[in-house]
């Protein structure tokens, strides 16, 4: 599935270190305490340095690094120096740090593929160097340094062996944004009954060291504007050998640092500083990310975070099918302890060419019929069987069943069997509320073992993602999203769903794919604002390899033609990902493509009409189709038939909180 023309080059450049490449002495760079990485075109650079500590009087040098972006004058320094640093159990890697050897710069030039995502030809080219630094007992520290052309990352390392397991007390690590930066930022929620699941609200452009109204921190990914740049922070390739982190709550003059989970998290269960045995194995600590862009098509485009993990363990993928998914509990949460109430959800799939119909919480205690009949009844109407499962295990209290399958690897070994033999797809795994290093550990070892037996996954009430579809491309979806399920349960959710879902696109799914469960055209508990046109775009706008549609039966049913077809159609695996137009907490354009067909999805954050003109520099000749917006009304739809030459914009009008959904195809006889 992967080319990749380096081979293990963290292992490389491990022994090269250990050879004895340049020391301190032997360059004019390491003389003055800097050392630069630039991408592959020069545009993105990392530094890092050795800098006084002015609270040490200026005596002890700590290490710290800077990212800066551009090309000549208008070259910016988009993040000033921020720090580094790590404590361990037996070692301090903070003060009085030198030199201890510096790695030759690597070429990382990768090509891989993925079965869904918002790309499916994936290239990652970068440069890459390791910088040994010693403490001042002589133990050493790796900082590896990646720039590539949409970002920079960077990540700690130990080579070193060490009597026993050691732990991570704290990590010093910061991101100091300039003052004027305007931050797009969710807080990361206390622990309770069901969270911490990555699921508040993001907070529309507020300044930079704005504290959290949460004491529980920042969660990532966090978007910031300065200095006319773009920069998305979060962290990926978490293989469970550490802890998922967050930032601080408080941040100082912008300075942003990590944070370990609490000890709150997942009932109390698992310790919340990450430990090891070291030597430390290279894919340990996650790298620190930082997506950089003069625009927010950088940011909705980039594939850093998958670029950033290693390549995939499944090496037979013909049975991961991404699609689209029939869905009971929005609109009846008991419905999934009820047989019949789920034929009608099966017939609709069928009807639709839908590929999945999920069987929710309790469908182990079903009533007039059971989980086996359905699976039959299912396969005789072409549509793939989902299954819900509890992740707990003593890290959750909540009682929703099947439960207790999916903690002991013996145990979930056993089931997934069982669900092959039964015939099931796939499974949906709720319920893990904590990011500590043996939660992270039980998401890497469900689909580990789910590959074996061929079982998609799809992960709720969970941390957000990471890139692990590249290792784990069975990975179809994770929710870590405010969807809208919260129709259900949220009084406040449809005043704050307009602008929330114009945020999304550039923060949480910008980094992996999002259980989001849109087009939610009824009203449930509590009427949404958003017009039936936005609610159709977001199928598009939002990326998830499993497209669960939310509503009833009878809702899509009951949709005119046009919409109606546009969601019998619409993909869910796309082979390229444009930025059309927008801004985050105002309007979200984008454009995807499956073969030769294009996307278009668009909604407005804003309480006010608007006529927009699109711009679609990316096709190529004549294109024609179909365009679905809103309608006189907000429970309206209008349809019409477009033609688009290359250069040619597309003009939309869309009602306040509204929305439009274009399908373009090349012109007949291209």
């Amino acid at each position: 599935m992967d080319t990749t023309t380096i081979r293990r080059r963290n292992v490389a450049l491990t022994l090269a270190l250990l050879s004895g490449l340049t020391g301190i002495a032997g360059s004019a760079a390491a003389a003055e305490n800097q050392w630069n990485l630039a991408s592959p075109s020069g545009k993105l650079a990392i530094t890092l340095g050795l800098r006084a500590d002015e609270g040490s009087g200026g005596n002890k040098l700590r290490a710290c690094y800077r990212v800066e972006h551009g090309d000549g004058a208008a070259r910016v320094e988009v993040l000033p120096w921020s720090p580094l640093g790590l404590v361990r159990s037996d070692q301090a890697f903070v003060d009085g740090l030198t030199l201890k050897a510096i790695g030759r710069v690597e070429t990382i030039d990768e090509t891989y593929t993925l079965p869904h995502g918002k790309q499916s030809a994936c290239r990652s080219r970068a440069r890459q160097q390791t910088i040994a630094l010693a403490n001042p007992s002589g133990a050493v520290v790796e900082i590896v340094l990646r720039a590539a052309d949409d970002g920079v990352a960077f990540r700690y390392r130990f080579p070193d062996a060490a009597k026993g397991p050691v732990k991570i007390q704290r990590e010093l690590t910061g991101f100091q944004f300039p003052a004027d930066a305007k931050a797009w930022m969710a807080p990361y929620s206390e622990s309770t009954k069901w969270t911490p699941a990555y699921e508040e609200y993001y907070l529309n452009a507020i300044a930079a060291g704005t504290e959290s109204p949460k004491k529980h921190g920042w969660a990532f990914p966090a978007l910031f504007h300065t200095r006319g740049r773009w920069v998305l922070v979060t962290e990926a390739a978490n293989d469970g050998t550490y802890c998922g982190c967050r930032l601080a709550s408080q941040a100082p003059g912008g300075l942003y640092r990590i944070r370990f989970p609490d000890p709150e998290e997942g009932w109390g269960q698992g310790d919340v500083q990450p430990s090891g045995k070291l030597p430390w194995a290279s894919w340990a600590i996650p790298w620190r990310v930082l997506i950089v862009a003069d625009s927010p098509a950088g940011i909705v485009e980039s594939t850093l975070v998958t670029d950033l993990n290693p390549p995939s363990r499944v090496k037979d993928t013909s049975w991961i099918k991404p699609g689209r998914v029939a869905w009971s509990w929005w609109s009846d949460h008991d419905s999934p302890q009820h047989y019949q109430k789920m034929l009608e959800f099966i017939d609709l799939a069928a009807e639709m060419g839908w590929e999945y119909f999920l069987v929710d919480a309790n469908w182990d205690i079903m009533e007039g019929g059971n989980f086996h009949q359905l699976i039959d009844y299912a396969k005789k109407k072409g549509v793939g069987i989902l299954l819900w499962y509890n992740s707990g295990g003593e890290h959750n209290i909540v009682t929703e069943r099947p439960r207790g399958y999916m903690k002991s690897t013996e145990v979930r070994r056993y089931e997934f069997e069982l669900l092959r033999k039964w015939g099931v797809k796939g499974i949906k795994v709720d319920f893990f509320q904590s990011d500590k290093q043996n939660i992270l550990d039980l998401y890497h070892g469900i689909l580990r073992d789910a590959a074996d037996f061929h079982i998609m996954i799809n992960f709720h009430g969970c941390t957000v993602p990471r890139g692990w579809e590249r290792t784990w491309p069975h990975l179809m979806s994770m929710e870590s999203v405010k969807g809208e399920e919260c129709y259900t349960f949220g009084p406040e959710y449809p005043a704050k769903a307009p602008q929330y879902n114009t945020i999304l696109p550039f923060t949480r799914n910008a980094v992996g794919p999002m259980d989001y469960t849109p087009c939610g055209f009824s009203d449930d508990k509590y009427p949404h604002r958003t017009t039936n046109a936005h609610e159709l775009a977001l199928a598009v706008l939002f990326e998830t390899g499993w497209l669960h549609f939310a509503d009833r039966v009878s809702a899509y049913r009951q949709l005119p033609e046009a919409p109606k077809q546009m969601l019998r159609e619409v993909p869910v695996a796309w082979d390229e990902t444009r930025y059309v137009a927008g801004e985050p907490g105002k309007l979200a354009a984008l454009a995807r493509r499956k073969g030769k067909d294009w996307y278009v999805a668009v909604i407005n954050g804003e309480n006010q009409p608007k006529r927009l003109t699109l711009p679609l520099a990316f096709l190529e000749g004549g294109y024609q189709g179909t365009l679905v917006g809103d309608g006189p009304g907000p429970r309206t739809f209008a349809s019409q038939e477009v033609t688009i030459q290359a250069g040619q914009p597309l003009t939309v009008s869309l009602l306040p909180y509204g929305g439009a959904l274009v399908r373009l195809s090349p012109k007949r006889g291209r």
